[in-house]
Order: C-alpha cells, then sequence, then structure tokens
C-alpha cells in the first residue's frame, strides 16, 4: 500500500540501504508452495516462526520481504507475505555462505524466532502471498538474462582477444575453424539472450503478462552463459583453468544462473504450462 510504499521504497531511495527478498528454506526451493515457516494471529499482530536459506544480502539488509504460510497442508492457499525490519526482535542471521561463485554476493541464513510483525506490516493476506512470488518472479528473471548477457559478453570479448594473440601451428587459433566456431556460437548465444531479455522488459514496459518470455530470457539466457563460460574456457585451454586469467571465475559465476529465481528445470515447466494454456 502507499504508506508501505513511502516507508520502505523511502529509505531505499534516501539512503545507501539494502533490503532482501526471503522465501527460499531448506526443504523448500524450487517447491516455493511447501514453505514451513510459521505465521499465527495474535491480537492485532502477526508471530512468524521459521528459517530462510540462500538469502541474498540477508547480512547487509535493513529490512526484507518474508514469505510464510498459515497452514504449510494449504500449500499455495496458506502463504502470506510480510514486510520485517532487521532490527525487530527475533530476526537474526545465520551462516554466511562460502560459494562456488558469485563470491562478493553475500549469500546466508535467516532465522525468525517468534518475530512480532504488526499488521500494517502486513504485505500479502493468505492465500495472495504464492501469487506475490509468482509475480515478483515475472519481474525479475529477465534480470538474471540480462546478468547473463553481461556475463557472455565478457567471455566472448576475452576469448576474442586470447584467440587473436595466442598461436598454435605457426598462426593465432583465430584462424582455427573449431575455435571460429566457438565465438560465433558466443555471439549468436548473446544476441538472442538480449533480444528476450528486452522483449520480456518491453512488455512490464506496456503492462502486459510476460511470464513466458521472462522465463524464455531466464532459461535460455542461463544455459547460454554456461555454455559460452565453458567454451570460453576451452579456447583459453590450460591458462583458462587457472585464476590468472578471468574465464575460470566467469564460469564460475555463470552456474548459479541457471540456479537461482527458479532453476532450468522449473523454466521448462512455467514455459510448458503457458504453452499449454495457450498463451502467446
Amino acid at each position: 500500500n502507499e504508506a508501505q510504499k513511502k516507508k520502505y521504497l523511502g529509505m531505499l531511495t534516501s539512503e545507501p540501504i539494502f533490503a532482501a527478498y526471503a522465501i527460499t528454506e531448506p526443504a523448500a526451493g524450487s517447491d516455493a508452495a511447501g514453505i514451513q515457516a510459521r505465521a499465527k494471529k495474535d491480537g492485532n499482530d502477526w508471530v512468524v516462526t521459521g528459517q530462510k536459506c540462500y538469502i541474498t544480502n540477508a547480512a547487509w539488509a535493513t529490512w526484507f520481504v518474508v514469505f510464510a504460510t498459515v497452514d504449510p497442508k494449504l500449500r499455495h492457499g496458506g502463504i502470506m507475505a510480510f514486510i520485517v525490519d532487521r532490527d525487530m526482535p527475533g530476526v537474526s542471521i545465520g551462516k554466511t555462505e562460502d560459494k562456488l561463485g558469485q563470491r562478493a554476493s553475500n549469500t546466508a541464513v535467516v532465522n525468525l524466532d517468534d518475530v512480532r510483525i504488526p499488521s500494517s506490516n502486513v504485505l500479502a493476506e493468505a492465500g495472495h502471498g504464492f501469487k506475490l512470488a509468482m509475480q515478483t518472479f515475472d519481474r525479475t528473471r529477465p534480470d538474471i538474462g540480462a546478468g547473463a548477457c553481461g556475463l557472455m559478453r565478457r567471455a566472448m570479448e576475452e576469448s576474442i582477444a586470447y584467440a587473436l594473440e595466442r598461436k598454435t601451428f605457426g598462426v593465432p587459433i583465430a584462424e582455427h575453424q573449431m575455435v571460429q566456431a566457438m565465438i560465433a556460437e558466443m555471439g549468436i548465444r548473446y544476441e538472442a539472450t538480449r533480444l528476450l531479455v528486452h522483449k520480456a522488459a518491453w512488455q512490464i514496459d506496456n503492462g502486459g503478462r510476460n511470464s513466458l518470455v521472462a522465463s524464455y530470457s531466464k532459461a535460455f539466457g542461463a544455459d547460454s552463459a554456461m555454455q559460452v563460460a565453458t567454451d570460453a574456457v576451452q579456447v583459453f585451454g590450460g591458462n583458462g583453468y587457472i585464476t590468472e586469467y578471468p574465464v575460470e571465475k566467469l564460469m564460475r559465476d555463470a552456474k548459479i544462473l541457471q540456479i537461482y529465481e527458479g532453476t532450468s528445470q522449473i523454466q521448462r515447466m512455467v514455459i510448458a504450462k503457458n504453452l499449454f494454456a495457450g498463451v502467446r
């Protein structure tokens, strides 16, 4: 509502602070409807108990959007969303994860122990929280595609520069057709992902539903980024496998794109559901 926007979005624009989105749990990743964090009404307040994991910015966030359910048996129908301040009693940050890639991004556990939340901080009532989560993913999945574009472009540019410099059999490896084919594929994947991301963003700007194209951009972009990064390491050969050169980091960073914001497999489920429903 407007009061929530003024207070919490105002915080984000008035000073350089972080917020975090907390839906994933140890037993509920791809199955977002299976969350177990409980929300119980107590007078005019709600009391939330549970644990969230793999939460980006968790250790640095001033406030969180937290999803919890009034009854796990209700699945989609029981999920609520709350705005939770970091300094509310019962909120604590657990283990910070040591990750394969994207190591500069903070990822940690959020513990919620009988956190008392005023009704004014309810973001979505029971039965509406899951829909809100899915609408959020429609907006954020193209962001992952955009990140994939950046990663692919870096991998491609590094590969081109290296291929023009590195020589085998008396000529730069850029003259070998197998290397040319890998780098050409990088260009195709980069440009195709970029266009899918732009289409998904255009749909958002025009107020249309973008679930299908959002998943196209995320699934194709994430899988392409992983392939492009792997091929970049191949272009670099042995040098690609050591940290002195940049492409091993790109390969490590690319992998998570296929996992968070809905795995590549979940994207295909979303895509198939939309296609069978006649959404074009």
